[in-house]
């Protein structure tokens, strides 16, 4: 599959080993896109989060792009870094691929729904005097899907492991709050989808439900759908048919938003 380089700049160190790329899924006639990123504790980013995912976009009339963000041993800035400037890119181009350029969503399963809640509460609106075209469009997503998400870094229901892998095994206090989104959503914080199960023993539900209330105080729409049972990292959830109603819930959610 062709893909597309993200272009190193001040985002990737020199000399990395790993440079991070997005894999282009384009749906014909699609007005809208997701970028998706696969969880995986930012230890790994798990291969059923990455391409079905992208597939199902398609099925629904949604352009997809997989983003490679960088994990462990990389640590944070570097998968923001890389969500943002995925989304600028992709606004950068979006006539390109004939997509609107305020209808670039992102979905996030388990640590990728963190990146996708951190882009959602730590974005801008680009240097309008970069010299680098990319570095000049915002990075602000027009919406968020978030699936079983880890949203907090902070006790009492931290992800340790997350939360190692990203910022190291004693991480300063005010960096994990700074990371624990639910205290970052303000007004201007994207509309978000979510979805978790009530008994998911990897991240715990309050998780999304934290994050639901923290957008309802703000005013920021959101759908939140917590199912009775389900083991996290469910991906399409295909071996849980209750819980696979997830993705009609969310096609008809974002359809509202104007993604077609």
């Amino acid at each position: 599959m062709e893909v597309i380089q993200l272009p190193e700049g001040r985002f990737v160190p020199a000399g990395s080993a790993e440079v991070p790329y997005l894999e282009p899924y384009l749906a014909p006639g699609a007005s809208s896109a997701v970028i998706v990123f696969p969880g995986g504790a930012y230890a790994i980013r798990a291969a059923h989060e990455g391409e079905p995912i992208a597939r199902w976009l398609n099925s629904i009339g949604v352009s997809a792009f997989v983003l490679q963000y960088r994990v462990a041993p990389h640590r944070h800035p570097a998968p923001l870094s890389d969500a943002q400037r995925a989304v600028r890119l992709v606004r950068l181009h979006a006539k390109d691929w004939g997509i609107r350029p305020d209808r670039i969503g992102v979905l996030g399963f388990s640590a990728g729904g963190h990146l996708a809640a951190t882009i959602s509460t730590h974005w801008d609106r680009g240097d309008a005097a970069a010299r680098d075209p990319v570095e000049r469009e915002s990075c602000r997503p027009d919406a968020a899907i978030l699936c079983y998400p880890v949203i907090s870094l902070t006790a009492p229901y931290a992800h340790q492991g997350s939360r190692n892998n990203l910022l190291g095994p004693e991480p300063p206090e005010e960096l994990c709050r700074d990371l624990s989104n639910e205290t970052r959503v303000n007004a201007e914080t994207p509309p978000a989808f979510l979805w978790h199960t009530a008994d998911d023993a990897g991240v715990p539900v309050e998780h999304s439900i934290d994050y639901a209330l923290a957008l309802r105080r703000h005013g920021v729409p959101f759908a939140l759908h917590v199912f009775p049972h389900g083991r996290h990292g469910l991906g399409l959830a295909a071996e849980a048919p209750d819980v696979a109603k997830w993705t009609e819930l969310c096609a008809d959610w974002l359809r509202g938003l104007g993604f077609r």
